[in-house]
């Protein structure tokens, strides 16, 4: 599998146009905001969404001006959902670094996320990128939907496979979706098109996340430490299935354990060796392996392409990475 740099060198100069302008579109006459989002562009992920819009772009008729705004409306829209999760969770750190409610305050974070979202508006008004906001905006509702959802089974440790399927459509799913949908919209093609693009993202989406809920589960060198989904009662995929797999006495002990002891790291041990036990591993991989496997149906209905080539080792990247 390719490595990351390898997918993005036929957009490499896309990217790095698309970086100033994502740097230009948070600029603020606000001091205290411009040593945020300063902060905020100095820890640079992986430009996976980015990506998928230009990738999408380039493989539905070309990238245009619409699709920097495009990009750079999904990239706010993203900030601004992990500076208010991280708020939500509580958490004082992403990526190996100090989150902006660590060193501003929850108040201050929630503002910025509020900020970005403003931004991300603002460009596509315009700009009049009406259709790009469109898209958008229905993922902002879906991943606030499916965030809910899940808080929601989490308190009842209440969930089957159709709900759980339900929660990553909205939750994850719904972003990268909305990544193909504006790059395919954002080069003019047609409505049919940009469907069957946002189709594709979705089945990544959901594959993509499957794969990062194997992770609870897996060996201990992975990037992700095992058994926090199950500290926060989150009940995924693998468990889902263990559990339909056992008794209802067993299915019972091993949802109290979740339940009532996930804060002890014995008992969180005691759910995960259960889990690789009795198969749940093997068939959240083989359903996301499926969703894989969709999403490259999808790509072969259109043309060979350099962007389809870029779009299908992402797929892998997202589905073979180990953290």
């Amino acid at each position: 599998m390719p490595n990351l740099d390898e997918i993005k060198r036929p957009i490499e100069r896309e990217l790095n146009v698309f970086e100033e302008k994502f740097k230009a579109s948070m600029q603020s006459s606000v001091p205290l905001l411009d040593r945020v989002t300063h902060y905020i562009v100095k820890r640079k992920g992986k430009q996976m969404r980015p990506m998928f819009v230009f990738f999408s772009a380039s493989l539905c008729g070309g990238i245009t001006e619409a699709t920097y705004r495009g990009a750079v409306l999904v990239e706010l829209l993203h900030t601004a959902s992990l500076v208010h999760d991280d708020v939500v969770d509580n958490s004082f750190e992403r990526r190996g670094f100090f989150s902006i409610n660590a060193l501003w305050k929850n108040k201050i974070a929630v503002l910025v996320g509020d900020f970005l979202l403003a931004r991300g508006m603002h460009l596509s008004i315009n700009n009049n990128d009406l259709n790009l906001l469109s898209i958008v905006n229905d993922a902002v509702q879906q991943m606030s939907e499916g965030e809910l959802l899940q808080m929601e089974k989490a308190r009842k440790v209440d969930t089957d496979e159709g709900v759980y399927y339900e929660v990553i459509r909205r939750k994850t799913a719904s972003l990268i979706a909305s990544c193909c949908a504006c790059g395919a919209a954002s080069s003019g093609t047609d409505a049919g098109t940009i469907e069957r693009m946002r189709l594709f993202g979705e089945k990544i989406g959901i594959a993509f996340q499957i794969k990062d809920d194997l992770f609870d589960f897996g060996t201990d060198d992975v990037g992700k430490p095992l058994g926090i989904d199950i500290k926060e009662k989150k009940i995924t995929l693998p468990l889902i299935y263990s559990l339909n797999k056992v008794s209802r006495s067993e299915k019972h002990r091993i949802i109290n354990l979740v339940k009532n002891h996930n804060e002890e790291p014995e008992k969180v041990s005691e759910v995960i060796h259960f889990v690789r036990n009795t198969g749940g591993m093997a068939y959240a991989e083989m359903q996301m392996h499926r969703f894989q496997e969709e999403a490259f149906d999808i790509l072969k209905s259109f043309p060979d392409h350099e962007a389809r080539t870029g779009l299908e080792q992402l797929v892998r990247f997202t589905t073979e990475r180990n953290k």
